[in-house]
């Protein structure tokens, strides 16, 4: 699947941790009824079988709205249900190593912390990466800051495109203008809103804005 910038605009990472008696499939159409552009299904206690359920479900459902979906760090469940590609963090299995797994056509985004980390990334395959946090996030208990000028020059250093990750919401997107991102990914700022259609509308207009700034 060839990745165009604008798949990257509004990045939704789902988490059950929200979902209140929700299905996971009812909130994520209701992220692409409000215009998520691309879904990552990041899942960390779904037994295999459950997950290789819910991914086939979700997958589904993106074909409908022809939004990207992949699965995070689970190279064998993304196999099986043929999903568009796969994100990996620093600590998964490395990108060249998913590359030869997956083989050329399917899209591979890993995390990155530092220009190091983006450019050996790039090298090994990657198509995006996934820059954070760039504000602090309750999401990740792992979640390493990086300033915004360590996330410029990442944008700069690297030719693939960049998004950013981590404690982003309505009011501080426009602080990321001028990095040179193509978009943003978040959780909780979708997924944890009351009128999950209204908010990730909002998120991608004020996205749409700062990109062009």
């Amino acid at each position: 699947m060839k990745l165009d910038n604008k798949d990257l605009l509004l990045y939704a990472v789902t988490d059950r941790h929200w979902l209140e008696g929700r299905t996971l499939y009812e909130v994520v159409k209701e992220s692409l009824d409000g215009g998520a552009t691309f879904i990552q299904l990041r899942e960390k206690n779904l037994d295999h079988d459950a997950f290789l359920d819910e991914a086939r479900e979700i997958k589904r459902l993106c074909s409908e709205y022809k939004v990207p979906f992949v699965i995070n760090d689970d190279v064998d469940i993304a196999m099986e249900i043929d999903a568009d590609g796969v994100h990996v963090g620093q600590s998964d299995m490395e990108a060249g190593d998913v590359r030869q797994k997956l083989g050329p056509d399917k899209i591979i985004g890993v995390s990155a912390q530092t220009v190091e980390q983006a450019i050996l990334a790039e090298k090994r395959g990657a198509d995006y990466l996934g820059v954070g946090a760039v504000f602090p996030t309750g999401s990740k208990d792992d979640a390493i800051d990086v300033s915004h000028d360590t996330l410029k020059e990442i944008c700069d250093a690297v030719s693939i495109p960049v998004i950013a990750i981590g404690g982003i919401t309505i009011e501080n997107i426009p602080k990321l203008a001028q990095t040179g991102i193509v978009g943003i990914a978040v959780i909780s700022a979708i997924y944890g809103a009351k009128d999950i259609v209204e908010a990730t509308r909002k998120l991608k207009n004020v996205t749409g804005d700062m990109v062009l700034r």
